[in-house]
């Protein structure tokens, strides 16, 4: 968390969000992780800007909702290109977080949550490989695989 204006129902992370078919997917990690470069992929394969650098998430019927700090919204980073202007979104459900600032090796990793505004939401981390961008995508649109 980042603000000092959080509260139980709200909250601020440092954080770059877009919304997958209305799904709100975070990412999490520290400056030159790689947040703003990914979301472009993104959004370049049809996902909507929320929040580019800040995400503030607040309860709405009981579930977290990503919103951009209104100074910030509609514009994301592209590292050695400069600010961009873009279309976004207003507020999204929150549906993922993905953690940019831990790496995967698993073939099959076990399924992790984290817990945001007291809602359990899937979370996976960085995955180095070409298929990253378009698993996140799929996964946003479908979920994860449940046997039984």
């Amino acid at each position: 968390m980042i603000s000092g204006a959080d509260s139980p129902s709200r909250e601020t992370r440092h954080a770059t969000t877009v919304a997958i078919d209305g799904a709100g997917v975070m990412l999490t990690g520290p400056s030159g992780s790689g947040k703003s470069g990914l979301a472009l992929v993104l959004m370049a394969h049809g996902a909507d800007l929320v929040a580019d650098d800040r995400t503030t998430i607040e309860l709405r019927e009981g579930w977290p909702w990503a919103l951009a700090p209104e100074r910030l919204a509609g514009v994301i980073e592209a590292r050695g290109v400069g600010l961009i202007c873009a279309p976004f979104r207003p507020a999204v459900p929150l549906r993922l977080v993905v953690d940019m600032g831990e790496t995967n090796a698993a073939r099959l990793p076990d399924p992790a949550t984290e817990i945001v505004l007291g809602a359990v939401i899937t979370r996976i981390r960085r995955l180095d490989a070409p298929h990253f961008p378009g698993a996140i995508l799929a996964l946003a649109k479908g979920g994860f695989w449940r046997d039984g």
